[in-house]
């Protein structure tokens, strides 16, 4: 299974979604994850050495790509049970690239005007992807929400823009939470900073809307199901290894 992470958009917290949804899947679904970093600002790759520290952590492995990235990405998906794609800001070849072979793509928005002005464009490109890829299921979501009760109604008419296109919305949002900053600068995620807290769970129902089940254990039973065909146990229980290619 591929996901992607990306969006036309910098600043939207796709790096940290992915991070995060990652050691969702690899430490309460049992799953082997490849995480692949496209942005050229190394944020993922960065986190990766941060948790290569750890090794009582659950072993999450990171490559970076670029440019035409079809094939890799296919190949990659043959070892393990999810690829996950963290895509930098904009709208470029790996974006495109990944599209046309994920299963899920995930796109992250801040309930902001200048954000929700490029839902347009994004419908536009999944549209243009889904003609190769047809099955793929892409979502948008709303990220880094504000806390305030008043601030409520921002988050609704956010969802409203996004609705108006044919591109599914998540009920399931993020807050602005300073867990999320802390738990990347060390390499971890919420969940195993605070298993039990606000912003784990919303981790955790974003990745099981996304897919389209209903917790862990379903998520897990699904990859069972569809296991890879060599070499993931392999690969998913060692230590992650950094390696960069510029295609």
């Amino acid at each position: 299974m591929i996901i992607l992470i990306g969006g036309e958009k910098g600043g939207s917290g796709k790096s940290c979604l992915a991070q995060n949804i990652a050691v969702f899947l690899a430490k309460e679904c049992q799953a082997s994850v490849m995480m692949v970093d496209c942005d050229p600002q190394r944020t993922t790759s960065d986190w990766i050495q941060a948790r290569n520290q750890h090794p009582e952590l659950p072993a999450i492995n990171c490559v970076q790509l670029y440019g035409k990235i079809r094939n890799d990405l296919l190949s990659l998906e043959q070892h393990y049970d999810v690829v996950i794609v963290d895509c930098g800001g904009q709208d470029n070849l790996a974006l495109r690239a990944t599209m046309s072979v994920a299963s899920f793509a995930l796109m992250p928005l801040r309930p902001k005007r200048r954000d929700l002005k490029t839902v347009s464009h994004m419908d536009d490109v999944v549209a243009t992807c889904m003609m190769i890829n047809p099955k793929m299921r892409a979502s948008f979501v709303i990220t880094q929400c504000p806390n305030l009760p008043s601030q409520a109604n921002r988050i609704e008419e956010a969802k409203e823009v996004c609705r108006t296109y044919d591109i599914n919305v998540l009920d399931s949002v993020t807050y602005s939470r300073n867990i999320y900053d802390d738990s990347e600068e060390s390499g971890r995620s919420v969940m195993e900073i605070e298993p039990s807290g606000k912003a784990a769970n919303e981790i955790r129902t974003i990745a099981c809307e996304m897919l389209a089940q209903q917790n862990a254990k379903a998520i897990s039973q699904m990859f069972q199901q569809s296991k890879p065909m060599s070499m993931g146990a392999n690969y998913g229980s060692r230590r992650s290894e950094e390696k960069r290619y510029a295609i």
